[in-house]
């Protein structure tokens, strides 16, 4: 392997130097689907009121190798009861290799939920109509901004994951 391989910088002690991030593996953590007012509430003629909170949460499982979770609870309600209740925590592992540690805390908490979001949005969908319902499809979210706007709000700190956001 000459210097070529690598832009034309040479390596450190033929080691790869180039930041390197990857999402290794996704998957359902935890999901759970309440429906505690079946079958009545099917017949409420109202409109439901549905509350969406967020979280995420990170933690490094191996060296170079993070686990990052997407955690939904989603609350239905309408005049008539409770509709559904669903608690998802979406998961995936990510492999950063040679990322300055100024920029591990951004991608985990802006870029790797951003990634993951889709997939949970799915499964959230999916299990919403699986309990009956109409699918709920929530809007995309940009993780970014919510990142640099508790940056913002708290500068010079490492950010507390659970606060990241609520929708």
């Amino acid at each position: 392997m000459d210097d070529q391989d690598n832009g034309g910088e040479p390596m450190a002690n033929g080691a790869d130097t180039t930041p390197v991030a990857g999402l290794i593996s996704q998957y359902v953590k935890d999901l759970s689907f309440e429906n505690p007012n079946a079958p009545a509430i099917y017949q409420s003629q109202s409109m439901p009121r549905i509350d969406v909170q967020f979280n995420i949460g990170t933690q490094q499982v191996a060296e170079d190798v993070f686990e990052v979770i997407l955690k939904m609870d989603v609350r239905s309600e309408t005049d008539d009861g409770v509709a559904f209740v669903v608690d998802l925590s979406f998961a995936g592992l990510f492999g950063l290799r040679n990322i300055p540690e100024e920029h591990v805390q951004p991608f985990l908490l802006g870029e790797a939920p951003r990634l993951l979001f889709p997939f949970a949005r799915r499964v959230l969908a999916d299990t919403v109509r699986d309990g009956g319902f109409q699918p709920l499809l929530l809007e995309p979210i940009d993780f970014d901004a919510l990142y640099l706007s508790q940056v913002q709000a708290q500068p010079g700190e490492n950010l507390p994951i659970e606060d990241i956001g609520h929708a």
